[in-house]
């Protein structure tokens, strides 16, 4: 369960969420973006949830997947991922997310690259995401980076939802290589793709469907992809509100698994 779905939850309650729910693991948010209305749950920073996280996490027998979000951006430097990295790597975590913000091709390529490194030493891949809001936004600005960055732990993230919006086809995927794929994230939303940025956005962060309820054809992504972790990002405030995040949690879960039988080939 990716922390979006819960954002709301802070790590350790997220942890007994997920548990009860029936993931196996969390990707937590330990580190802070300062977008409005996020919280802050910095872990590196905060010992007391640190610990808490560790105990929900020891309870549970819930493992964490990775980490997010390592943006690129205009005047940033990676090392600041470095307390968050270690924290993951305190917990358990494989990977780190990461998306790039910043229209300079050359200088993403080098910042990507240098997050790569400091990751490798945790034993960790750094997974890139294209985003339809961000710099790179389509698959092919996200191969572009990683062939270019060449570093042996990048991978390649596909958020099926963001996949659809970039009008990108399924059988772009079939060619690339195996060894980048390490995990996917799982939503739906309206077949309708917005041409209004906000709405866009609005949708992204607040409205994505249970997997099967909308437009995307999750099955022909995920089919041309190897078997791998699928982790859960769906956000919908509207749901979670209704229903309570624990029950969401469990409703994004069980339709997914229920899809993933009926359609993926290596579920």
């Amino acid at each position: 369960m990716a922390h979006l779905t819960v954002l709301g939850c802070a790590p350790p309650e997220m942890v007994y969420v997920a548990a009860r729910a029936g993931y196996d693991y969390v990707s937590i948010r330990p580190i802070y973006m300062g977008l409005p209305g996020e919280p802050n749950y910095a872990l590196a920073d905060n010992p007391e949830m640190l610990r808490a996280t560790k105990r929900a996490l020891a309870d549970t027998g819930i493992k964490v997947h990775d980490i997010e979000l390592a943006r690129v951006y205009d005047d940033m430097h990676p090392t600041k991922y470095l307390p968050a990295m270690e924290v993951a790597a305190e917990l358990g975590a494989k990977a780190v997310l990461s998306s790039i913000w910043t229209p300079k091709r050359e200088y993403a390529i080098e910042k990507f690259g240098q997050i790569c490194d400091l990751a490798r030493q945790f034993g960790m891949t750094v997974d890139l995401e294209f985003v339809p809001i961000a710099s790179v936004n389509n698959l092919a600005g996200a191969v572009d980076v990683l062939r270019t960055a060449n570093r042996p732990n990048a991978g390649l993230m596909i958020d099926v939802h963001h996949f659809h919006r970039a009008l990108d086809t399924p059988e772009a995927l079939e060619g690339l290589p195996r060894e980048w794929f390490h995990f996917a994230h799982l939503c739906d939303a309206q077949g309708e793709i917005p041409t209004d940025r906000a709405e866009m956005t609005r949708i992204l962060r607040e409205e994505r469907l249970y997997v099967g309820e909308g437009g995307v054809p999750v099955a022909d992504i995920l089919n041309r992809m190897p078997k791998m972790v699928y982790s859960i990002e769906l956000p919908h405030l509207a749901r979670a509100k209704e229903f309570g995040y624990a029950e969401h949690a469990f409703r994004c879960l069980e339709s997914a698994k229920a899809y993933a039988a009926a359609h993926i080939k290596h579920s």
